[in-house]
């Protein structure tokens, strides 16, 4: 559909029906691509924190090495969690992005979607601390709350006629802001103004995923090559996929209920 716009505009006249529905067919197709990587990827992140988590956590104290509460951790999660293995853990997915967002020009589209799925099981492995913290119940109503309102707000982003280049603009400086504060935060450990940042954060969050789906949108051009077409369906699978997992993280520490 953006480019029956661009050619209406260039030439003044209307695209035939028959190409203006098979360039509406060819959007559909690349979007549901976009869905389809960020569904894996979420899938692919869900298997890895839950596959984590039983291998870190123990019901038999005999076979436990370390413990968080009344939690036993096996070798493995004493390793992940409390060793300086730890830090590669939390900062690997980081690093994974950085390079993504470098080389996406330069790598395959089939070496794209394999770097975005090792990003998606890197964060697994990352989020699997939430299963400590957070009862089952919790992670799953969080879980709900976060895919009805991600879906509502992609839906509209991609079917409203107006422009959403200037909140995207301002939810971008939110974020910026949200860094900083988040970055004190670790030092200062305030429960206040986490609560506050994790408020914020599905404000930000939430109007960045409308944004981003029309942003995505717009990316779709009917003369690309099937090679260009799939990197752009990684490329935004990678930012609606940040959107949901931050909105998800933010609702979780909202409304979560902890292990005692």
């Amino acid at each position: 559909m953006s480019d029956f716009d661009r050619n209406t505009a260039r030439w003044g006249q209307s695209v035939p029906q028959a190409g203006r529905a098979q360039i509406d067919q060819g959007l559909r197709s690349y979007m549901l691509g976009v869905y389809n990587n960020m569904v894996i990827g979420l899938a692919v992140t869900g298997l890895f924190a839950y596959g984590a988590n039983l291998l870190a956590v123990t019901h038999d104290p005999a076979q436990a090495v370390a413990h968080l509460g009344n939690i036993y951790l096996t070798a493995f999660g004493q390793a992940i969690y409390f060793s300086p293995l730890k830090w590669l853990v939390v900062f690997a997915p980081l690093a994974l992005v950085f390079f993504f967002s470098f080389q996406i020009n330069r790598i395959s589209a089939s070496t794209a979607r394999a770097l975005f799925f090792v990003f998606s099981a890197a964060m697994g492995l990352s989020l699997s601390t939430l299963v400590l913290v957070y009862t089952g119940n919790s992670i799953a109503r969080a879980f709900f709350i976060t895919a009805g309102s991600f879906g509502a707000l992609s839906l509209y982003g991609y079917t409203t006629p107006r422009s959403l280049s200037a909140m995207g603009s301002f939810m971008m400086m939110g974020l910026f802001g949200l860094i900083i504060a988040s970055v004190v935060n670790i030092f200062l450990h305030s429960t206040g103004l986490q609560f506050a940042l994790s408020i914020l954060t599905v404000i930000i969050f939430a109007g960045l995923t409308a944004w981003d789906t029309q942003s995505i949108k717009e990316m779709y051009y009917a003369s690309d090559d099937h090679e260009t077409a799939e990197k752009k369906s990684v490329n935004g699978a990678l930012r609606l996929y940040l959107d949901f997992i931050n909105i998800f993280v933010a609702v979780l520490q909202l409304t979560g209920s902890r292990n005692n």
